[in-house]
């Protein structure tokens, strides 16, 4: 089983999050879920780009970086939207990395990808966030860095589908990512 650092969206560490983690805790993964705001969650996403506005990117990276000490080296390192971000940052810093799991958006440089490294992404089809050509163009550059990247698509469905909590949400869509994300976590 997978030691994991799941890290949360830009509305915070919602119960959405938690339920994420008690899931794959279920599965037999060790799961760590860090607050990277240290307030809590908020309910609107302009409320949680202006949460980040005033925590900074850099406090919530260092958060994160701090979160992952002691944790072991091939760690999974994932994460919801900011989070997919936050943890594709921080791949550079775990090159032993068993896996980057990314959901709802994308994550990661090619420079910091060591061949065969495992990336899932999951993404709403479309994404205002992440435009097509853009996850194309990203897939491209970690594939030729290296990687064995699989990108799941979900036409239809809200950019934060998998939480329940928000109009995005997509039980269909929710319930197919996370029998994929159980299978990535399971191993090649």
């Amino acid at each position: 089983m997978a030691d994991v650092a799941l890290f949360h969206s830009v509305y915070g560490l919602r119960p959405a999050v938690l339920a994420a983690a008690d899931r794959l805790h279920a599965a037999g993964h060790q799961v760590h879920v860090p607050d990277l705001y240290g307030v809590p969650a908020v309910d609107t996403v302009e409320e949680g780009f202006a949460l980040l506005g005033r925590i900074g990117q850099q406090t919530v990276l260092d958060r994160a970086r701090a979160a992952l000490d002691g944790l072991p080296p091939q760690t999974v390192l994932a994460g919801f939207s900011m989070g997919a971000g936050v943890a594709g940052a921080l791949l550079a810093e775990r090159p032993d990395t068993a896996g980057l799991l990314l959901l709802h958006g994308t994550g990661g440089a090619p420079e910091a990808v060591r061949p065969g490294l495992r990336i899932q992404l999951h993404l709403a089809d479309p994404d205002a966030y992440d435009p097509p050509e853009e996850v194309t163009q990203w897939q491209g550059e970690m594939t030729a860095a290296g990687a064995d990247v699989v990108v799941h698509h979900y036409p239809g469905a809200g950019h934060l589908f998998t939480d329940p909590t928000v109009v995005d949400h997509d039980p269909i869509a929710a319930d197919l990512t996370w029998n994929r994300v159980l299978a990535f976590l399971a191993g090649p």
